[in-house]
């Protein structure tokens, strides 16, 4: 079957699991192809490779899941970046508040392996 290709356009979408909360993005090449009996159709490829519409069938890469909400590009990098800003003062209040903890709990005394062994040693 002869085949005449339309036009090219580039798209990307982003997309987040449901299931597992896995998100990620992927742009893909939209190939719109009218065949020589006057009908149109559309042929989808990533990375160079035809895959399926992930407007109909999408898939989780993660867990496989099929309830996948599908978004704008750019949306799953940018809630990536703000958790990443989030978590980066908490990460440091945390640290903070370990090391003044044990710091402060610590015993002023330092414990040789020997007197930890003490009770358990038989004359």
């Amino acid at each position: 079957m002869s085949e005449i290709a339309a036009t090219t356009v580039h798209e990307a979408y982003a997309f987040a699991c449901m299931k597992c909360g896995y998100g990620w993005e992927q742009s893909y090449e939209i190939e719109h192809h009218v065949d020589v009996h006057g009908h149109a159709f559309v042929v989808y490829t990533a990375d160079g490779e035809r895959v399926p519409s992930p407007l109909s069938t999408p898939t989780c890469t993660n867990c496989g899941g099929h309830v996948v909400r599908i978004m704008r590009a750019g949306r799953v990098a940018g809630v990536q970046e703000l958790l990443r800003k989030q978590r980066a003062p908490r990460a440091a209040e945390v640290a903070a508040k370990d090391r003044a903890v044990s710091t402060a709990a610590a015993p002023a005394r330092h414990w040789r392996l020997s007197d930890l062994l003490h009770p358990f040693h038989r004359r």
